[in-house]
């Protein structure tokens, strides 16, 4: 069965997003040691998971071949498959990409049983909140940003139930970001 891995990028209190969206916490530039990390994670993933409001800025952005990016990662977004789950759009807009309208649960187990690569996603706040709720997240790669904002989108919120997680590595990056990586624990 494929492994489904969040990537996400949080801060020290829990936050993906400030209350209006603001990322300005985010830590940049990376150093080489994070960015081995992220190659090495992402080498193995053949589709990426989005909700519809990140895949809007998302895939127009890295389309756009985004100037101080490695051309590496910008290809290895652009030429992997996306799905984006939504139940607005009813057909992609986007290459490479195919909207995904059915309950959410049902249509994540049906990717992770099809032949390939491992899955990941990188948000948004509802569309993870919402895997998470749902136990489908085989992987947590948290990278957390030495900074804290008091509010903002979590990506915890909504479970309904304590889950229990493996730790599986802990990495401090020389930018300052330190890495938790978990496993669920089912």
């Amino acid at each position: 069965m494929r492994k489904l891995k969040l990537q996400v990028q949080i801060t020290v209190d829990g936050f993906i997003t400030g209350t209006q969206g603001e990322m300005d916490w985010l830590t940049f530039p990376w150093t080489k040691d994070i960015e081995e990390y992220v190659t090495q994670i992402s080498e193995p993933v053949d589709a990426i998971l989005l909700g519809r409001n990140l895949a809007q800025g998302f895939i127009p952005h890295w389309a756009a071949n985004p100037e101080g990016e490695d051309q590496k990662g910008i290809d290895k977004i652009n030429n992997t498959k996306k799905y984006v789950f939504t139940k607005t759009l009813q057909k992609s807009e986007w290459a490479n990409t195919e909207v995904v309208n059915g309950e959410l649960k049902e249509e994540i187990l049906k990717l992770k049983a099809q032949d390939g690569g491992d899955m990941i996603v990188y948000g948004g706040g509802t569309f993870v909140s919402a895997l998470l709720k749902e136990e489908l997240i085989d992987e947590l790669h948290l990278f957390i940003n030495p900074a804290a904002i008091g509010n903002g989108m979590p990506i915890f919120k909504g479970l309904e139930k304590t889950q229990r997680f493996k730790l599986q590595k802990a990495q401090a990056f020389e930018c300052g970001i330190v890495l938790i990586n978990y496993q669920l624990n089912k």
